[in-house]
């Protein structure tokens, strides 16, 4: 028996379509290898570790050798990521030699978020906190240390039984500043060196509550946890957290009041989120006060008055651009500072910013 069944001309098209699409899905489903799969692989994991911390050791003994050996430098990608370590290298002791300081330890500690293979080579997704550990000169045996926490993308493949890195993305916190060479670097270290430690242990409570704020989401600079707290949108995504981040300890921490224009309502108002919105209306609020603004050679030995709770805010072309808030001082009474956006724990305050290009306003606020 022939069942006979009428169909619309409309719906004969329609039901055409739906084959066609299912064959041409069906045909690419089977001819079209998986262009990459998400996982962890100890082993990968291991190698990187490997390489960050031959890449650090490196980098302290200013191994250029070795720190080419670990790129693809044949590659357009592999030669740039190369020479901005190259750069990095010769800036960190430039810094040093600036400061009257030798690091002694460079340890990185990577975490692999995920791996992607894509034919021969691998993508990483990763986040790694590095620990740089440093003496003054006329002072070996008191050892400081900072940490600093970035967020990494690169390509690595194996040669010859040798992982190598093909490429690599990352925001490198000493990006802003690679030109110590025009601070006359002399007299700005016989003055850090002559200075002597700071004792901030009779800071106010709401400075105490701010610093413990700063030290437990300072993200992958921390030493435990990794994270920013959850309640807020992280706005590195957007341009930089640093003032979202430096409201929080203020808000958070340091028990200051919202306002109609600083606020965390709906989301960040703009004196909230943005750094030089947040340096202006924590002045002419009257909620802070200017210690010093101007070049790293104007107002280097000013930034010895900032307290725990205080902030630096670096200024590029007229703009500020970052916000860094003080957490304390090393053996020489140094100002250091956490941030977020390459998330900084307790970093001298000028690293990565020390050029003449890059204007501070030291700001002292009013707990």
């Amino acid at each position: 028996m022939f069942v006979f069944i009428t169909i619309k001309k409309k719906q004969l098209f329609i039901i055409l379509g739906v084959v066609i699409i299912c064959i041409v899905l069906m045909f690419f489903l089977h001819f079209t290898p998986i262009a990459s799969t998400v996982f962890i692989d100890k082993k990968i994991s291991q190698e990187i570790q490997k390489i960050f911390d031959i890449r650090s050791q490196a980098i302290l003994d200013k191994d250029i050798k070795t720190l080419e050996s670990l790129y693809d430098v044949s590659r357009k990608y592999g030669a740039w990521a190369y020479e901005h370590e190259l750069k990095k290298m010769k800036y960190l002791h430039g810094w040093s030699d600036k400061q009257g300081i030798k690091f002694t330890n460079i340890i990185s500690k990577t975490m692999v978020k995920w791996v992607k293979e894509k034919g021969e080579k691998f993508t990483v997704n990763l986040t790694v906190c590095t620990e740089y550990k440093y003496v003054y000169e006329d002072d070996t045996k008191k050892v400081n240390s900072f940490r600093i926490g970035t967020y990494h993308s690169l390509d690595l493949k194996e040669y010859d039984d040798k992982w190598i890195i093909m490429r690599e993305w990352y925001t490198d916190p000493f990006a802003d500043s690679m030109h110590l060479d025009q601070i006359k670097t002399e007299k700005i270290k016989e003055y850090i060196i002559s200075q002597n430690s700071r004792d901030l242990s009779n800071i106010g409570e709401r400075r105490k509550s701010a610093l413990e704020y700063a030290d437990r989401y300072c993200g992958a600079a921390g030493d435990k946890e990794f994270i920013y707290n959850k309640k807020y949108k992280n706005y590195n995504p957007n341009g930089g957290d640093c003032a979202n981040f430096a409201s929080q300890i203020l808000y958070e921490g340091g028990k200051f009041r919202k306002t109609y224009s600083w606020n965390y309502d709906k989301g960040g108002s703009k004196a909230w989120v943005n750094a030089h919105a947040f340096k202006g209306y924590m002045v002419y609020s009257g909620r802070a006060s200017v210690v010093a603004y101007g070049t790293y050679e104007k107002v280097y030995k000013a930034a010895y008055k900032l307290m725990p709770g205080d902030f630096v805010a670096y200024e590029k072309k007229g703009e500020v651009t970052h916000i860094s808030v003080v957490t304390g001082a090393d053996s020489k009474g140094y100002t250091l500072v956490n941030s977020h956006n390459t998330d900084r724990y307790r970093v001298p305050w000028d690293l990565g910013w020390s050029d003449k290009g890059i204007k501070f306003w030291l700001i002292h606020v009013h707990f």
